[in-house]
């Protein structure tokens, strides 16, 4: 594995889950039934349902999600840039039905880890032998005064694709040429670390077209972002970059991005060194575990400790935590990242059931960037564990950034490998 390239990365990671890989399990198991609880409806929970039924069909699986449909956050930022639409990244429960997983539309409100118990909104108790809880995140709303999630509704984070980012698309379509779009960027960790880079580069697309002496100004809570130097140098190419006439400025926490307060009344974000006003404000607030895993007793500090061999919770046995909620080393917290810690964790749990010990993992990831539809960027990981310090290390020599110096056909053909992925991941995880 040391040695392979970013190119098989790319072509080869979407087969790759364990050492021993999907053959090595048994399609037929005798005895009691076993059942598994999944709670999450998103890339992790799916995941992790399907290949528990692929894996090991004897036992019984169940998803429980609150939502009647699944909207992919990822690439919604061209629902923003209006590139595409809301309905293109919608998909429903019905392609895990045929894989024999039962869909319960309900909220989870509690988990009793020692009875092993799910307990939804609608009155269920679900007793299961083990249970996956793919949560998502949450926002703390703590962070910047006067930002709640009331505000949210008018002001958007539109970080959950749905309602909120049809209204920021609407609100940018309804801002007069010359406005002012500003995006606050949050601090690390949170889900998609390229994502408000990629926003502020296709509503810059957006405005070029539509509205040319528009900008777009990036406040940060970082000193650096990801894949920094590749979004530099598209901005550079599209949007002016650098220059006085920019059509996207950032600007770091060290030169004054961090925000302390918000004044909706007069559209105006409070830093230290200076107040900035808005037409289109587009606040991104600081991300911790989603709800349930809190109520649950599944996180320490912000997010989820779990052993990374298995992603079995560090706090309580038979409870495994997937996906932008747990706490995965240098794994960012991606869309791709989960769909592979779902795959390690069905494994484990297959093993477990079957009286086996868990296999040796690899884990995988890859996010896509668009900045225009002629330029595309990606980055891809591939991490082993380090038993003794249970942290995930990425492998010497695999994945790594898209090239700075790629052609402008290689550019092009990376916005349709986004594109691609969108439907392949898709697939994998819910058809």
């Amino acid at each position: 594995m040391s040695g392979i390239k970013r190119r098989d990365f790319i072509r080869l990671a979407g087969g790759l889950v364990t050492a021993t890989g999907l053959l090595g399990f048994p399609q037929l198991v005798f005895g009691a039934a076993r059942r598994v609880i999944v709670v999450g409806g998103g890339v992790g929970g799916c995941t992790a349902a399907k290949y528990l039924r692929m894996m090991d069909p004897a036992i019984d699986v169940t998803l429980v999600t609150d939502q009647k449909t699944y909207i992919a956050a990822f690439l919604s930022n061209e629902v923003v840039s209006g590139d595409r639409t809301l309905e293109s990244l919608t998909f429903g429960y019905e392609g895990l039905r045929k894989y024999g997983i039962d869909i319960l539309i309900d909220r989870v409100v509690g988990i009793d880890p020692t009875n092993k118990l799910v307990e939804t909104a609608g009155g269920k108790q679900l007793r299961c032998d083990a249970c996956i809880v793919s949560p998502g995140v949450d926002y703390k709303w703590e962070q910047i005064e006067g930002y709640d999630e009331q505000v949210s509704e008018t002001i958007t984070h539109a970080w959950d694709a749905g309602p909120q980012t049809l209204t920021l698309r609407r609100q940018i379509q309804a801002m007069p040429d010359g406005g002012k779009v500003i995006i606050v960027a949050p601090p690390n960790p949170f889900k998609c670390p390229p994502g408000p880079y990629e926003r502020a580069s296709l509503i810059a697309m957006y405005c070029k077209h539509h509205k040319p002496k528009a900008k777009i100004l990036i406040l940060d809570f970082k000193e650096a972002f990801a894949m920094q130097e590749l979004y530099f140098q598209g901005w550079t190419q599209f949007y002016g970059y650098g220059t006085h006439n920019s059509m996207i400025e950032w600007i770091s926490a060290g030169s004054g991005g961090e925000v302390e307060e918000f004044d909706a009344e007069n559209m105006t974000l409070i830093c230290a060194v200076e107040d900035f006003e808005g037409d289109v404000i587009n606040i991104i607030p600081a991300q911790k575990a989603g709800k349930i895993a809190f109520d649950a007793d599944l996180v320490e500090d912000d997010w989820c400790p779990v052993d990374k061999k298995t992603f079995e919770s560090s706090r309580h046995s038979d409870i495994y935590v997937l996906g932008d909620a747990s706490e995965a080393s240098y794994m960012p917290k991606s869309a791709y990242a989960a769909n592979s810690q779902a795959k390690v964790a069905a494994a484990a749990i297959v093993n477990r059931l079957n009286g086996r010990e868990p296999e040796e993992a690899t884990y995988v990831n890859a996010c896509y960037g668009i900045l225009s539809d002629e330029f595309g960027i990606s980055a891809a990981g591939v991490y082993e564990l380090n038993v003794a310090d249970n942290m995930l290390e990425s492998i010497k020599g695999s994945g790594g950034l898209s090239p700075i110096d790629a052609s402008a056909k290689n550019r092009r053909r990376e916005v349709s490998y986004a594109h691609s992925w969108l439907r392949n991941i898709i697939h994998d995880m819910m058809m």
